[in-house]
């Protein structure tokens, strides 16, 4: 079964262009791992200073793999100061569709 984490992310009033810019780079760099099948960011159509993360992994190697790499290392640095408060998430298992394509 493949892997999907969503991150929930408040911003800092007034820092949404600053935090979207690293998380553009981070999910550039995320969609090029092996392990990584998508790496989409939304953002709330009602609060801008809402975003949620879905990432989408092959299995648990390929999430722990991603959190060693570099360009997360600094997205995380880089966006810590501008998040009004810590990021959550919820790790999910796909039931449909299956798998079999990956």
């Amino acid at each position: 079964m493949l892997l999907v984490v969503h991150v929930d992310v408040a911003v800092v009033p007034g820092r949404e262009d600053e935090f979207r810019a690293a998380t553009l780079v981070n999910a550039e760099a995320s969609r090029e791992e092996a392990g990584v099948l998508r790496f989409d960011v939304l953002v709330d159509r009602a609060d801008p200073t809402h975003l949620v993360l879905v990432e989408v992994y092959r299995d648990e190697d390929a999430a722990a793999a991603h959190k060693q790499t570099a360009h997360y290392a600094l997205w995380r640095a880089t966006v810590e100061p501008m998040m009004a408060r810590p990021r959550t998430s919820v790790r999910y298992a796909n039931v449909s569709p299956d798998d079999d394509g990956f």
